[in-house]
């Protein structure tokens, strides 16, 4: 359970962050406000999937691997998005959205995993 958290906590930040970035509220990268908004969607689908993980842990492996599986969907439309030329083509945001893919992946396994009581 605390692996599976923690491993939330950083989908989490990892997506606020880059709503923050695209939103202009840090300031590195790119604006892009429909990138933006996408990403803070998703941030709020991972800690929705957090908190109830953290409420109900016999929910645990359904909570996570519904939130990452979310997550995961809306990152590859963002790197499809990429591909064809719509939103920020810089190389940071296609080494993050490699990052991204790489850590949900890697929870949806960890999540898969689980075994439920």
């Amino acid at each position: 359970m605390a692996r599976i958290a923690t491993l939330l906590a950083l989908d989490i930040a990892l997506f606020a962050g880059a709503s923050m970035v695209h939103g202009g509220l840090l300031p590195i990268g790119e604006l892009h406000s429909r990138a933006a908004i996408a990403e803070g969607i998703i941030a709020v689908v991972l800690a929705l999937g957090l908190v109830t993980a953290l409420a109900r842990p016999s929910l645990v492996r359904l909570t996570a691997l519904a939130a990452q599986g979310l997550a995961l969907l809306g990152t590859l439309v963002g790197a499809v998005m990429i591909a064809i030329g719509i939103g920020p083509q810089t190389s940071g945001d296609k080494m993050f959205h490699a990052v991204l893919v790489a850590v949900l992946v890697s929870g949806l396994r960890l999540a898969a995993g689980i075994r439920q009581r």
